[in-house]
């Protein structure tokens, strides 16, 4: 007997893990562009604030992705490989990942607080209550389910710059917005591409969007996304050095863009982190285009 409880208390401990999805926190890598932007990445405050916020937004986004696992486990046991999920295959009890979600999302508000940082309080709140009404049914409401999702990025983006109290350039939240929305729309039309009928039983709101919709929405937010990022790159390049780094990071920038619209289109980007990780060209080109803008941020 004793054996069998050890044997399930550490399967409740895997599945936690698993259910936490560790390697989804690659997303909040998000948290360090405002202060790559600004050049102040390096500064020693800079660095702590934002390896706080990081670490913070790890933890708020593995309480939501606990809750999420929850609610949708009904219709995770129909998804060809998401029934797998350890709430879902019965291997996590849902107690036991709705206990673990409020610590963490306590423990992920305290901290910031604790440290006297109350813009990245705010932000974390932001993003757990946007979550929180999303998984409470926001999430079949089409177009609105897009918003937040996208919103989610966003405030990621923005996180870093609240923790170390950087000014927000107007462009660097354009491409930021329509950067998250080109990735959102492009997951939902790879689930709509990949799962066909059985999508709308495994995500309700995808029952109202079409192939044709939501190549509309992607290509919509790519423009603006291309379109804001040469005018922030400009602006960057009127604060730079004799190079102009600004402007020569727009080609890489826009071959990244490209690259991941062809996956997009190819249905393979329902787990954008997993194509950013699994595409060796696109990871080429994004080092590129993050080499040649920090030479510009930092006044090369």
């Amino acid at each position: 007997m004793a054996d069998l409880t050890r044997v399930a208390a550490s399967s409740s401990a895997a599945g936690l893990v698993r259910a936490a999805r560790p390697r989804q926190w690659v997303k909040n890598v998000l948290v360090g562009a405002a202060p790559l932007a600004a050049g102040e990445v390096f500064d020693a405050e800079v660095a702590a604030a934002t390896a706080l916020a990081f670490v913070t937004f790890c933890a708020a986004s593995s309480s939501v992705y606990l809750v999420n696992d929850v609610v949708d486990a009904p219709r995770d046991r129909l998804h060809p490989e998401k029934y797998a999920r350890p709430v879902a295959s019965g291997v996590l009890a849902p107690w036991l990942a709705l206990t673990v979600a409020a610590l963490l999302a306590a423990g992920a508000l305290a901290v910031p607080i604790a440290a006297d940082l109350p813009e990245l309080a705010v932000t974390l709140g932001a993003y757990l209550a946007l979550s929180a009404a999303y998984n409470a049914g926001l999430k079949h409401q089409r177009v609105v389910d897009l918003a937040i999702v996208a919103l989610g990025f966003l405030l990621r983006a923005v996180a870093g710059g609240a923790a170390a109290d950087l000014p927000l350039s107007r462009w660097f939240l354009i491409v930021a917005a329509f950067g998250s929305l080109f990735v959102v729309a492009g997951k939902r039309y790879s689930e709509l591409v990949t799962l066909g009928e059985r999508a709308a039983q495994t995500r309700p709101s995808l029952k109202g969007y079409s192939p044709s919709y939501l190549r509309f929405v992607w290509s919509i937010s790519a423009a603006v996304t291309i379109t804001a990022y040469c005018l922030w790159a400009f602006e960057v390049e009127d604060r730079a050095g004799e190079l102009p780094w600004g402007p020569l990071s727009v080609a890489p920038f826009v071959v990244a863009m490209l690259r991941f619209a062809l996956d997009i289109d190819g249905g393979r980007t329902g787990a954008p982190e997993e194509v950013a990780l699994r595409d060796p060209v696109l990871i080429a080109v994004c080092l590129c285009w993050l080499v040649i803008f920090a030479l510009g941020a930092f006044h090369v």
